[in-house]
């Protein structure tokens, strides 16, 4: 089982500092949550299906590999509550960012939902923009594109954002190329949603729920309690299974403020290190190359600052 890193939260008063390095955390999880409201629900919107060159599913799908690519670099590129509550599980955040991510990502979301909206009330041939906002928002039952009942609905939300955690959570932590999760995560979105919206427009996303619930008839809010607790349970249950079976191994990132400040302190250790290290083959480096010390200091001082693109990218830590 992996723990985080110790290190002060990002919100935690006294901070000055990490409490800074947490906004513009929140800004590109903000614009990012807004982007996707923006294409997730206005593509449906205002697109005929039959005529439309790129499927709506597949368009929320290529928004979020295009955020992720954007602004995975400052804050992980989460976008979504229920992946950052899968990465809290699986110990790669604080709480207090956590929250913080979350209330970023409902806030970005419902911008870009009030856009579409104001867009709706400047179109003469649609008179009701809530009417129109309710063929894009979340239901069950009656409002089921094919009566879909509470339970199959729950049971599709749950598992498909566990998917969706899983996947990112993986990717993440491949080592590979920077582009690994986006891409992993926008084609799983994408396939999910596809599925979804046959159902009853599920989106995986309570932050996406929310946004479409407020500007849809009283029914949407009604039912949106489905919405918010399904993709949050199927995300623990992913976060709890990468932390239970060591999925995250040997030590997981921290993605807040603290996170920062400990890459920093880290940053300023090898320096000192550096330093210390130019003084000593200064003084004696004969005697250690001799004995072998050198090189064997130079391939520690190698493996310890070592870290994987792919590593850096979902940690935050490249600006």
């Amino acid at each position: 089982m992996s723990t985080p890193v110790p290190a002060r939260d990002a919100l935690q008063p006294g901070t000055p500092a990490a409490a800074t390095a947490l906004m513009p955390r929140l800004a590109s999880e903000a614009f990012g949550s807004l982007f996707l409201a923006v294409a997730g629900l206005g593509v449906p919107l205002f697109s005929i299906p039959q005529s439309s060159p790129v499927p709506s599913a597949l368009a929320a799908g290529l928004a979020i590999t295009a955020a992720m690519l954007a602004f995975g670099h400052i804050s992980g590129g989460h976008f979504n509550p229920a992946i950052t509550l899968g990465h809290l599980l699986a110990g790669r955040i604080r709480a207090g960012a956590a929250a913080a991510y979350a209330a970023a990502q409902v806030v970005g979301a419902l911008v870009g939902a009030l856009a579409l909206f104001g867009i709706l009330r400047t179109l003469p041939s649609i008179p009701d923009s809530r009417t129109a906002f309710d063929t894009v928002t979340a239901g069950f039952g009656e409002h089921s594109i094919i009566q879909a009942p509470l339970a199959a609905v729950v049971l599709l939300e749950l598992l498909g954002a566990a998917i969706i955690v899983a996947v990112f959570l993986g990717a993440s932590r491949s080592g590979g190329s920077r582009t690994v999760a986006p891409v992993a995560v926008g084609l799983s979105f994408a396939a999910l949603l596809q599925v979804g919206q046959s159902v009853g427009n599920l989106p995986y996303n309570p932050a996406r729920a929310v946004a479409s619930a407020v500007f849809s008839s009283g029914w949407a809010v009604e039912q949106l309690w489905v919405f918010l607790v399904a993709p949050l349970a199927g995300a623990a249950i992913a976060g709890l299974v990468f932390r239970i079976t060591g999925l995250e191994g040997a030590a997981a990132p921290v993605e807040d403020g603290a996170g920062v400040a400990a890459a920093g302190a880290d940053k300023n250790a090898a320096e000192a290190g550096d330093d210390s290290d130019d003084e000593a083959d200064d003084d004696g480096v004969e005697s250690a190359a001799a004995d072998g010390v050198a090189p064997a200091a130079a391939a520690r001082k190698e493996k310890a600052g070592s870290v994987s693109e792919a590593q850096e990218f979902f940690e935050g830590r490249r600006s």
